[in-house]
């Protein structure tokens, strides 16, 4: 029997084989979970292509979490499949690409509005979304994706002050949900050649930061242990843990200059 036996899972942000997000889904399934997957626009056709590469294909709903309509639906989709759910993925993130290389001084706030919005509000959107469908004697465990936003990043700029939202709004549900048995966690995961990688100037950057200072050697190419450590506190092995954000880097956040 695995660790997530008969649990429900939504998890977000799956867009290929290399993502976080995809391996979560993997290995909860490979725990005993059901999982289910979301996507929007044009993505929703690539996540449902990439879903069926899972021990068990998962159900793909249309979940734009900046539209009010969607996230309203949201709980009659899930509750098409799934009475109700245990847990719940966040693994979201946009900055445009004038908020992000370097251009912190001049970015506009329209691009501010929009790192902020999809990589920060949507985690509490998602998670009010889905509250409904929270079982209120068993609660949920919520697993969000970050960055450690303590210290200012080369080329991250406004995505950098996103995450410290993240990990913020984090501790502030932690705090207004601990309540009804919900669980509120981040993992603050290395660098990963993710997708959303992809769209961050100078990420080889990152990449000789960890090589150097991680104590724990680092493979960039490597996205299980975070999702290894997501699956950990989606599972009951963490039922007085909320309000944290669990490292996932190697090493690299204890270690000085």
């Amino acid at each position: 029997m695995g660790i997530l036996e008969g649990k429900n899972i939504l998890v977000t942000g799956v867009l290929t084989e290399s993502s976080i997000a995809f391996h979560i889904a993997r290995i909860a399934q490979e725990e005993g979970a059901n999982v289910l997957l979301t996507s929007f626009g044009r993505a929703l056709s690539i996540t449902t292509r990439i879903s069926a590469r899972l021990p068990k294909p998962a159900p793909v709903l249309e979940l734009d979490v900046t539209s009010v309509e969607h996230l309203d639906r949201l709980a009659s989709l899930v509750k098409e499949h799934f009475p109700h759910l245990d847990g719940v993925v966040h693994s979201i993130g946009f900055a445009p690409e004038a908020a992000l290389g370097g251009n912190f001084l001049n970015t506009a706030w329209e691009d501010v509005a929009t790192a902020v919005h999809v990589s920060t509000f949507s985690y509490k959107s998602l998670v009010m979304a889905c509250k409904p469908l929270f079982r209120k004697e068993e609660g949920a465990a919520i697993v969000g994706l970050t960055f450690d936003a303590t210290v200012a990043w080369p080329k991250y700029d406004w995505m950098g002050v996103a995450k410290a939202g993240l990990e913020s709004a984090n501790r502030y549900l932690a705090r207004d949900l601990g309540g009804e048995n919900i669980r509120c966690n981040l993992i603050a995961a290395g660098p990963i050649k993710t997708m959303a990688a992809k769209s961050i100037p100078g990420f080889q950057e990152f990449e000789d930061v960890w090589n150097s200072k991680a104590p724990l050697a680092w493979d960039v190419a490597d996205p299980i242990p975070a999702a290894q450590g997501a699956v950990a506190l989606l599972s009951p092995f963490f039922p007085k843990t909320t309000g944290e954000i669990i490292h996932v880097d190697g090493g690299v956040h204890a270690i000085g200059s």
